[in-house]
């Protein structure tokens, strides 16, 4: 047998431990731990500034479908005096190709229940979302505006945590 048959094979072993990945790779590497699949929950405190002002206290579960799109079906509790009021959020969050994907933006259809004094009624509406979330650990803060456009439409704020 050749005798450049073994030298070839020890050189080809020592390049293929010795060489690093190539810069596109190591950008994907990057990218996946910022975009980490799975569904992340959480937390959030805010400020309805229609109808009186209202402070809210809600959760959310935010489950990615491709890296940019995430499901993200919400609940909110507003803090109203003389009786109750709650919405269930069926959203939609889009991030946009920037930098750290902090930046999102999204839309989907709010319920809303209401009741006082015995009576009750129910909303259905639009909402209009855009927020900014950290991208790095497991606990994840955020601000999110929203316009929520039905019979009575209105804009909150809130701040909170994601986790996953």
């Amino acid at each position: 047998m050749n005798r450049w048959v073994p030298r070839l094979s020890v050189v080809l072993l020592l390049l293929a431990l010795t060489t690093s990945t190539a810069d596109a790779q190591r950008r994907a590497r990057r990218r996946a731990i910022v975009t980490q699949s799975g569904p992340r929950y959480g937390a959030h405190l805010g400020y309805n500034f229609d109808n009186g002002g209202n402070v809210l206290l809600g959760a959310q579960l935010s489950w990615p479908i491709v890296p940019a799109l995430d499901l993200y079906p919400s609940f909110d509790y507003y803090f109203v005096s003389g009786g109750s009021l709650w919405s269930l959020n069926f959203d939609v969050k889009y991030r946009p190709p920037t930098a750290y994907r902090a930046w999102y933006l999204g839309g989907g259809l709010n319920w809303s229940h209401a009741s006082a004094g015995g009576t009750s009624n129910s909303d259905t509406g639009l909402n209009l979302l855009t927020g900014l979330e950290g991208r790095r650990g497991p606990t994840r803060p955020y601000v999110e505006g929203k316009f929520i456009l039905a019979n009575s439409s209105s804009f909150q704020i809130v701040v909170g945590l994601s986790w996953r």
